[in-house]
């Protein structure tokens, strides 16, 4: 019998819009990792793994013309955070009939091969996010990196209107599952937010 087709790839965001705050204020996808750029590291996990994929990111979108990648700007003002970043990946991703998308930070470059497949298996017609288990064993949700469904972004722009500016609490309205990844032999979403973290990261890549 011939085997069923695959699941289309969904669309997916690379969430970079953030302030980078720990870093100095650096902008976190330029951020050199074992001597590339942290964007890079994401787009060759999350690529592969995606039909689409686009950049949230604000400010003068030239900066990132190297990569290839469509810029989408907050759709609101004040830089409210990754729900922003998540609602322009949304419109994108309406845009171009999809009916899920993929989200990603970009602080995180060990993401799993695995992840959109596991999401999709998970999410049903709703959202699914990954959780790992952090250094005490308990298990740590990860918002950023989760799918949704393209037809709660009128819900989102509500939220968003109404001052709702966490992706925790926008999952958790959602009903989104909640999908296990194993911490070995790292974190699939440890996240750099620190020059510590950065440091950390180029010895667990290093050879």
């Amino acid at each position: 019998m011939p085997t069923p087709d695959a699941a289309p790839r969904p669309p997916a965001v690379i969430l970079a819009g953030g302030q980078g705050r720990r870093m100095g204020h650096a902008d976190k996808a330029l951020c050199p990792l074992a001597g590339r750029p942290l964007l890079d590291h994401v787009i060759a996990r999350l690529g592969p793994q995606c039909g689409a994929l686009a950049l949230s990111a604000n400010g003068d979108a030239g900066r990132f013309a190297r990569f290839g990648l469509p810029v989408l700007a907050d759709p609101t003002p004040d830089h409210p955070g990754p729900l922003a970043g998540l609602l322009a990946g949304m419109d994108w991703a309406a845009a171009r009939g999809a009916a899920m998308i993929l989200s990603a930070a970009v602080d995180t470059p060990f993401l799993p091969p695995d992840m959109a497949a596991r999401l999709m298996a998970a999410a049903g017609q709703g959202a699914a996010i990954a959780v790992s288990p952090d250094d005490t064993g308990r298990m740590r949700a990860h918002p950023t990196a989760g799918l949704w469904p393209v037809d709660a972004r009128d819900d989102l722009r509500a939220a968003l209107a109404a001052g709702d500016r966490r992706l925790m609490a926008w999952a958790e309205a959602q009903n989104a599952a909640h999908v296990p990844f194993a911490a070995q032999p790292v974190d699939p979403f440890f996240n750099l937010n620190t020059p510590a973290d950065v440091a950390m990261a180029e010895r667990l890549i290093a050879p």
